[in-house]
């Protein structure tokens, strides 16, 4: 009898064994390549809580964003592509059209309609992302636009200012700033705008903006036209022109770089910062290291001749794409797609951003607060961060972090609330062949032509020369282009807004 029973034990023993191969071969794997910003390749921990949450398998390949490029193209090479493969950054995806349009990736617009998640993903970033009008990747969430201002409050008020809400608000603020002593020190020390050497992520793209200019391209009697073509970016170049010939903003701001922008801030010679508006946190802990009694302000909404309006960036960080070569079939697809569609639930989330509950962060009145294990978060969190698709404005329940700083929780309201007045490039899911081979060169000229417009170099004719040298030297066919490629997609012609068509 005892003979027996220990080969019954035996047999059972073994019995459990293969049933517990036998699920682990049922889940479904998962392999893939993702990029990792941090100094070490990060503990399993998130790894494990993601394959049990998911019912997964993962084989996730780190490789160092430094040489991340290079492996991606040595797999394409050699044919080990994974099932999800990420693209370093947004500018990735432009290099990567011809491998999507020769069938290399699944088209996957067909099937988020299917999984509750991924089909809160905002249509008008998936349509950024898109290619001839057609969808083949997912998208790591970045802001629309955090564009506005950072001034001086302690100024304003000392002055009788409130934020501007207008063009004409604003000017005042800038003049009143340089010439009315807003430190009270008695001295004429200050200016109005510390500005840099960056047209887009200056105070120029967001300025003009707000005089109602398209971003980058735009509309004009049905024709996509370049945005230097239109009336109000011309009322821009000569609105800096006035304040560079006031002395309301740095003079030598076409060659001042953003470090030395932001001195000119941080030490108080400038009022207004006109960029990014959650560098305000970074910005006040610097100014007030040199003057304690300084107190800063965010505002974003500075109505123009069309009302409100802001320049949108395309909005995603990066971008996921599905190789056919390691996704043989339709039903291996789908997995992948429930394995994302669960991946964008807040739970898993929360797991990939902040960690562990009690580990990682904490809970106050909602939000999250890191612990302050700087190395812990580095080693077990940061590098998950990397893999999350879609962000807080697409994921129910996401935690939003605490915030401390009044004016730091105010950007965060406000970056928010630019999306209710986006200006958007009509022309980031087309195709131009010639702006792929000299538009950059090109577009440096019209940047040279607007700096030498401000600074009083050339006059109106002389900018106009520019722009019919842009059109002779190939801006005529980029024109050309745009526009066939915008009319070869139904569903891209439909669907794309005409902002500013007639101005």
């Amino acid at each position: 009898m005892l003979a027996l029973m220990a080969a019954c034990v035996g047999i059972s023993r073994v019995w459990t064994s293969g049933s517990t191969n036998a699920s682990e071969n049922q889940r479904p794997h998962i392999s893939i390549m993702a990029n990792l910003h941090t100094a070490e390749v990060p503990s399993d921990t998130i790894e494990k809580i993601i394959e049990e949450k998911t019912g997964t398998q993962l084989s996730i390949q780190w490789v160092p964003d430094g040489s991340y490029d290079e492996k991606v193209y040595a797999s394409i090479a050699t044919g080990t592509l994974p099932k999800v493969l990420y693209l370093k950054n947004a500018a990735s995806l432009s290099y990567f059209k011809d491998e999507i349009r020769s069938g290399l990736f699944w088209e996957i617009g067909p099937y988020l309609d299917s999984y509750p998640n991924l089909s809160a993903l905002k249509p008008e970033v998936l349509k950024n992302t898109s290619i001839d009008g057609k969808l083949y990747s997912l998208y790591q969430e970045r802001a629309l636009s955090r564009q506005g201002i950072i001034y001086r409050k302690d100024w304003a008020d000392r002055l009788g200012l409130s934020a501007p809400d207008s063009l004409e608000e604003l000017y005042e603020m800038l003049k009143r700033f340089t010439f009315d002593d807003p430190d009270g020190n008695g001295l004429d020390d200050t200016i109005g705008l510390t500005d840099r050497n960056d047209l887009i992520y200056g105070a120029f793209k967001t300025i003009s903006s707000y005089f109602g200019t398209p971003n980058n391209w735009g509309w004009y009697q049905d024709f996509l036209q370049p945005e230097f073509r239109f009336p109000k970016y011309m009322e821009t170049m000569k609105f800096f022109r006035k304040l560079h010939k006031e002395g309301l903003i740095n003079r030598d701001f076409p060659i001042t770089s953003k470090k030395d922008q932001q001195e000119l801030f941080i030490t108080g010679k400038a009022g207004v910062y006109v960029g990014a508006m959650s560098d305000v946190l970074s910005l006040e802990a610097k100014l007030k290291a040199n003057d304690p009694d300084a107190v800063l302000d965010v505002h974003n909404r500075v109505r123009g001749p069309n009302g409100y309006g802001v320049w949108a960036t395309q909005g995603y960080g990066t971008v996921v794409l599905f190789p056919k070569s390691a996704i043989p079939t339709e039903t291996e697809m789908k997995e992948v797609l429930a394995f994302y569609n669960e991946l964008m639930s807040a739970e898993l989330a929360n797991y990939m951003y902040w960690g562990i509950e009690g580990e990682h962060y904490t809970v106050k009145d909602g939000k999250a607060m890191a612990v302050d294990s700087y190395n812990l978060r580095e080693k077990d969190v940061k590098p998950y961060q990397a893999l999350m698709i879609g962000g807080p404005s697409t994921i129910d329940g996401m935690l939003q972090p605490v915030t401390r700083n009044e004016a730091k929780d105010k950007a965060e309201r406000l970056i928010l609330d630019n999306e209710n007045f986006l200006i958007n490039d009509p022309t980031v899911p087309l195709e131009s062949a010639r702006y792929n081979e000299i538009g950059v060169r090109l577009e440096e000229n019209m940047r040279d032509a607007t700096y030498q417009f401000i600074l009083g170099m050339i006059d109106e004719a002389g900018y106009e020369a520019q722009v019919e040298r842009w059109l002779e030297e190939g801006g005529a066919q980029i024109i050309k282009e745009f526009n066939e490629s915008y009319r070869s997609s139904t569903s891209l012609y439909n669907s794309i807004p005409r902002y500013n068509q007639e101005n």
